[in-house]
């Protein structure tokens, strides 16, 4: 193979390997900081790409979804962009720390207030989530970006196992396992009691030591007074027989 040939090939790679990151990653997109467990609370951001040369992205709305309803969601505040949390009434309310939650967040919506995602540009929104439910494999948030120039477009439709992506994928956040599972609270409960016994252990310890102490001191100061006793006699008898010499 020739170098023109070798130039042509590589340059076809490029282009290909150019047109599929377009086509994969220019859609608006869920990630979270971090991990985003079954049950637990996460930071998660929406990346939202500029895909116009000839406009800027001036509002984007996330629904969340109605099937796993959660009780806080919270956006992190974005100079130039105005957060907008809108709440809906549940059918069956939700408890969380044992308080029932009639009504959850159900739409986000960020609009620029002085801020834009001009072109080839992009922009994420973090939002803390929570709580995330613990029956489910991952999160579909249906969003809608729309540009300065009045076009919208809807990123709702939902990939289908087995068949290829769809030209306007809703974003999706993947759930990992919660992070304590029953063995884990065991191994919890088990170092608890093992710290607790150590702790006892060593209180045991202390009261020996602090028993011995004492009794060394009781002992010291029996001898100290027996002692004393000795030296209390020897002093009466020395007086008697000096007393006895000075008579004769």
């Amino acid at each position: 193979m020739n170098v023109s040939r070798i130039a042509l090939v590589t340059g076809v790679a490029a282009s290909s390997v150019l047109l599929l990151s377009g086509t994969a990653f220019a859609h608006v997109s869920v990630q979270p900081q971090g991990e985003a467990a079954k049950g637990g609370y996460a930071t998660v951001n929406f990346k939202v790409p500029n895909e116009r040369d000839n406009a800027s992205t001036v509002k984007l709305e996330v629904s969340l979804p109605a099937d796993h309803p959660m009780a806080s969601a919270m956006p992190q505040p974005i100079p130039g962009w105005k957060a907008v949390v809108t709440k809906s009434k549940l059918a069956k309310p939700l408890e969380v720390h044992g308080k029932k939650i009639t009504e959850a967040p159900s739409k986000i919506t960020w609009t620029a207030d002085g801020g834009k995602i001009g072109p080839g540009e992009f922009q994420q929104f973090p939002v803390s989530l929570g709580r995330l439910p613990e029956d489910a494999d991952q999160l579909v948030f249906k969003a809608i970006q729309t540009y300065s120039n009045k076009e919208v477009v809807r990123w709702i439709e939902e990939a289908k196992e087995g068949a290829a992506e769809p030209e306007s994928p809703a974003p999706v956040l993947k759930l990992s396992a919660a992070a304590e599972d029953e063995h884990g609270a065991a191994a919890t409960g088990a170092s608890a009691k093992d710290a607790k016994d150590a702790k006892n252990a060593g209180h045991d310890e202390d009261m020996k030591s602090e028993a011995a102490s004492d009794s060394d001191s009781d002992t010291t100061a029996r001898i100290l007074g027996i002692v004393g006793i000795l030296v209390g006699v020897a002093g009466v008898a020395f007086g008697v027989l000096a007393g006895r010499r000075r008579s004769a």
